[in-house]
């Protein structure tokens, strides 16, 4: 039986507007497999965000701090801006982690993945699946619930929710989606 290679590095990137329970499960895994997992936030100009990047970066620092199955002190959290290949080259890290939900995410996430690997032969992505109970979480659901006034406590840590709660009680919630 081998050993199982720990890498040094992996870059963990996503939106997180906002970060769930979906997300941080895969980067508490994640964790078990790198010595340091950055968690890069994306900014896209073409993509309206909720919150602002560095509103983004706050609240997952704040939430990772207050993890106690999370420690802090191997993961970092930054601003991701460019291509994600020429950021995980500028640090020397080989490895992406991307998180999937369901097969519905691998075709996409196989394009970006490819497209990355065409860029930089030498850097890997890694898919996770996300537990069970998280498989259907996305961003976009819980911003939509908490629009509508319904509660997302067991979809996102408790700053979260309370941030959501600030900005959707001041808006009118009467549409439907769900």
């Amino acid at each position: 039986m081998s050993d199982i290679i720990k890498y040094k590095i992996g870059v963990y990137p996503g939106s997180f507007d906002p970060i769930t329970y979906g997300h941080l499960d895969v980067l508490k895994r994640s964790l078990n497999i790198f010595d340091k997992v950055i968690v890069a936030v994306a900014c896209n100009k073409k993509k309206p965000y909720l919150f602002s990047q560095s509103k983004r970066i706050e609240l997952i620092n704040g939430t990772i701090k207050e993890d106690s199955d999370i420690d802090s002190e191997r993961v970092e959290v930054v601003g991701l801006k460019g291509l994600l290949v020429k950021y995980v080259e500028s640090i020397g890290a080989k490895v992406i982690i991307r998180g999937l939900r369901a097969v519905s995410d691998f075709e996409y996430e196989l394009q970006l993945a490819t497209t990355n690997r065409t860029l930089n032969p030498d850097i890997e992505t890694i898919f996770m699946m996300t537990a069970e109970k998280y498989s259907f979480l996305s961003s976009t659901i819980v911003k939509e619930i908490s629009r509508l006034g319904g509660d997302v406590s067991s979809m996102v840590p408790s700053a979260i929710a309370e941030e959501l709660l600030k900005i959707y009680s001041k808006g009118e919630n009467d549409e439907t989606l769900m």
